[in-house]
């Protein structure tokens, strides 16, 4: 685990199950997957270096921002659609899903279970919006696919997600991790060696990150779960977006409620934290 301070559990490295068949079972298979995907996705160019770094990524699931009324799916073309719906499909996905939500419920039960709780007001409330995996194994809303070749990610904060939330990142991809494709956490000033099949848990909105480049040739991708803040925020302020109820009729008290609410969200994710003395009760 990474822990602050005061020993709150604030991240989780994770190597993989204790199972001698899960490099060959799901590390190898996903790698292929994602390397047989890449071929056939449609990657419009753009101009200028993209905020995170100069890869191919797709992102599968529902999010909400930048202006949005309500949390939606990403948009994509049919054919990049079918090919990521394929992906979450596979078993190597399906299973490594199921071990990460595994790992989150283990170290951080209260965060997960806001998590799942939110996700599911959602789904009840929008029956339409599909999920990327059964609920059982996934409290995630979204997922993206890096496609690399080489996914080696600038230093970058992901602040659409939740402040004091986590989001999975797991690597795959033919890389030596000795040399390379290590994680940089740049405000705790630690480097962690991040070979294929491993999982990290950060809350990457509030720690920059990045990765040591990879060695010319090598291959290295990855694929990232986690909910934007969005979509809490538009669950807890009864499935209205923040423009919708700022602009409502509300009284001076009800503004006043609302920012020391504001406020006191943050004060209450950290609780969600828990101390690594007991972590596992």
């Amino acid at each position: 685990p990474i822990v602050d301070a005061d020993r709150h559990v604030i991240g989780v490295y994770d190597a993989g199950p204790r199972d001698p068949k899960w490099a060959a079972d799901v590390v190898a298979p996903a790698t292929a997957l994602m390397e047989e995907a890449a071929a056939g996705i449609y990657e419009h160019v753009f101009s200028g270096m993209p905020r995170r770094g100069d890869f191919n990524s797709k992102t599968i699931g529902n999010s909400m921002g930048g202006g949005q009324e309500a949390p939606s799916p990403f948009f994509h073309i049919v054919l990049n659609r079918i090919v990521l719906a394929g992906l979450l499909a596979t078993q190597p996905f399906q299973r490594l899903a199921g071990h990460t939500n595994t790992i989150f419920q283990a170290y951080a039960p209260d965060l997960h279970r806001y998590y799942g709780t939110t996700l599911e007001r959602l789904h009840t409330w929008n029956k339409k919006l599909k999920r990327n995996f059964l609920s059982t194994i996934s409290v995630f809303a979204a997922a993206t696919f890096n496609f690399g070749p080489a996914t080696v990610t600038l230093p970058h904060l992901d602040f659409a997600n939740l402040a004091w939330g986590w989001c999975a990142i797991t690597a795959f991809g033919h890389f030596d991790p000795d040399r390379g494709g290590h994680l940089i956490l740049w405000d705790l000033m630690l480097i962690i060696r991040f070979p294929p099949g491993a999982t990290i848990f950060l809350p990457s909105a509030l720690l920059r990150h990045s990765n040591v480049a990879i060695q010319q040739g090598e291959k290295r991708y990855s694929f990232t779960q986690f909910t934007s803040a969005g979509i809490f925020r538009f669950v807890e302020n009864g499935f209205r977006s923040d423009r919708e109820v700022n602009e409502g009729s509300l009284s001076a008290e009800e503004k006043a409620a609302r920012v020391k609410t504001r406020i006191d969200r943050w004060a209450e994710g950290l609780k969600m934290y828990k101390t690594w003395d007991r972590a596992f009760e």
